[in-house]
């Protein structure tokens, strides 16, 4: 196991690094960031001089190296736009979306699981079918106005939620629904087609057979084997809900990390968009890591690969 957890750390380290030079990157794809710095209308001196000050006159490689020395320790610069260290600002924002991310999923997994289950245990039924039009009607209803159809009715007419702000735990459910409900679907037919699976192998019939009750046999002979994937499908929706709830930020106005990169790509705000894209890369990369350590746990034959 110990072999195993390091190979995975290895791997990740290699990740985290490509990610991170990729990162760094992005600051030249759009043109020249002393030119984006100094401002429409600057003169070449002017340009030359924030090239000097910014050390973009450096080559590539030396730079790179001194921004992830500084990454490192945590300090990504100031940001042009707000004008503050970028560490402060993301720091603000962060402690928004990382809540509204574990509700999400924590909500998909509570709802999808049981329901996978339940499918699995009567399929064709009409509870099957059920199950699986909901999780059809949660992929195709968009984000955006599936959060205004909440805002209308819960918010404006019935008036039992806030529609926007952080002020407190009822600010996050319409969110939570919103963002969880996008990630039920694929678990709750990952976990439906696993369960099917597994319950038609020769040890859930031998557990069957040794008079095992219908409960045992589902949760902890069938679930914990049509889990593993799952586990891995988490792990990555739950680096999409942190990485992508702007569109769920925007809508009911919550002022995390998500919103802020939106503005900082609007505002070509590089520094901040750099931190960004590093920060929630990791959050993948962590995940995804923490992902395989649980499912080595939950299958040793994993460990071998």
């Amino acid at each position: 196991m110990i072999n195993f957890v390091l190979r995975r750390l290895g791997l990740a380290l290699l990740v985290s690094l490509t990610v991170s030079f990729l990162s760094f990157m992005l600051i030249f794809l759009s043109g020249d960031p002393a030119v984006a710095i100094a401002g429409e209308g600057a003169s070449m001196a002017d340009i030359e001089a924030v090239r000097s000050q910014y050390g973009f006159d450096r080559p590539i490689l030396v730079q790179y190296f001194a921004w992830l020395g500084q990454a490192v320790q945590g300090n990504f610069g100031n940001s042009y736009y707000f004008n503050l260290p970028v560490t402060d600002l993301v720091a603000d924002r962060l402690s928004v979306t990382v809540k509204l991310g574990l509700c999400g999923m924590g909500f998909a997994l509570i709802t999808a699981i049981p329901l996978g289950v339940i499918a699995a245990m009567r399929p064709n039924s009409i509870v099957d079918r059920t199950a699986l039009l909901f999780s059809v009607v949660g992929q195709a209803i968009p984000s955006f106005w599936f959060g205004l159809i909440l805002i209308v009715v819960f918010a404006v007419q019935l008036r039992w939620l806030p529609a926007s702000g952080t002020d407190s735990w009822k600010n996050f459910v319409m969110p939570t629904i919103v963002l969880g409900y996008y990630a039920m679907p694929a678990i709750m037919r990952l976990t439906r087609a696993g369960m099917l699976d597994v319950l038609n192998s020769d040890f859930i019939r031998t557990a069957r057979a040794k008079g095992s009750s219908e409960l045992r046999v589902m949760f902890k002979h069938g679930l914990r084997n049509a889990i593993i994937p799952v586990v891995s499908l988490a792990a990555v929706q739950m680096g999409f809900m942190l990485g992508g709830s702007i569109v769920v930020e925007s809508i009911f106005a919550l002022n995390g990390a998500g919103y802020l990169a939106w503005e900082s790509i609007a505002r070509n705000d590089l520094p901040t968009v750099q931190a960004l894209i590093l920060i929630f890369s990791m959050f993948y990369i962590v995940f995804t890591l923490i992902a395989d350590v649980l499912n080595a746990c939950l299958d040793p034959r994993m460990r071998s690969s």
